[in-house]
C-alpha cells in the first residue's frame, strides 16, 4: 500500500507543479492577474491543513499539501508585485482581515477537527476576493490551472494514507470550490462572448 501512496502522491505532485506552472507563466504574461489577498490566505490555510493532516497520520498525502502552501505564498508575493489593474475592494478587505481574524479561532481550539473545520470555512472566505474579480473580469484568470488544481486535490485525498475528516475535509473542500470557480468564469465568458 506504501508504494500505490507513493505513486499517487507522485501523480498529484506532477498535477500540482502543472497547475502553478501554467498559473505563474500566465501571470507573466499578463493574461491571469492573482488576488494577493486570496493567495495569502490560501498559503496560511494550506500550511494548517498540511500540519492538520501530519497530526491524522496523512502521510505521503501531506506532502502535496505542503508544497502547495508554499507556492501559495510565491504566488501571493508575485500577485502583490504585479498587482496593477486589481480593484482590491472593501469587501475584499473585510474578506482578508476576518479570515486573519479567525486564526486566533483556530489556535483556541487546540483540536485538529475544529482546526480543519474552521480553515476550510475561512479558505471558502479566501476565496471571495477571487471569485469577485474573476466575476467582473474572467479573462483574468486560467482555467486550466485551477483545473489541474482540482485534480491535484483529487490526488492528495487519494495519496492519504488514513482516511478521516480532518485529513479529507480540507482537499476535497478544494475540489469544490476550484471546479465551482471554473464552472464561473466559463459561465462569465461565454455570456460575454453572446452579448
Amino acid at each position: 500500500m506504501g508504494l500505490e501512496k507513493e505513486i499517487l502522491a507522485g501523480i498529484g505532485i506532477l498535477f500540482m507543479l502543472s497547475s502553478y506552472a501554467i498559473y505563474i507563466f500566465s501571470i507573466y504574461k499578463g493574461d491571469t492577474r492573482p488576488h494577493p489577498f486570496s493567495w495569502s490566505i490560501w498559503g496560511l490555510l494550506t500550511l494548517i491543513g498540511y500540519f492538520a493532516q501530519i497530526s491524522d497520520s496523512g502521510g505521503v498525502g501531506a506532502i502535496i499539501t505542503l508544497l502547495s502552501a508554499i507556492i501559495s505564498f510565491v504566488i501571493a508575493g508575485i500577485g502583490y508585485v504585479k498587482r496593477k489593474n486589481i480593484l482590491i475592494s472593501r469587501s475584499d478587505k473585510w474578506a482578508f482581515i476576518l479570515s486573519l481574524l479567525a486564526i486566533p479561532l483556530w489556535l483556541i481550539t487546540d483540536t485538529p477537527l475544529w482546526s480543519v473545520i474552521l480553515i476550510t470555512i475561512i479558505d471558502g472566505a479566501g476565496f471571495y476576493p477571487t471569485f469577485r474579480k474573476s466575476w467582473h473580469a474572467p479573462e483574468q484568470e486560467s482555467c486550466l490551472s485551477y483545473a489541474l488544481g482540482g485534480f491535484k486535490h483529487v490526488f492528495t485525498i487519494l495519496a492519504l494514507e488514513n482516511y478521516s475528516v480532518i485529513t479529507a475535509l480540507f482537499p476535497f473542500s478544494l475540489v469544490l470550490t476550484n471546479f465551482a470557480l471554473i464552472t464561473m468564469i466559463y459561465i462569465r465568458k461565454r455570456k460575454r462572448t453572446h452579448v
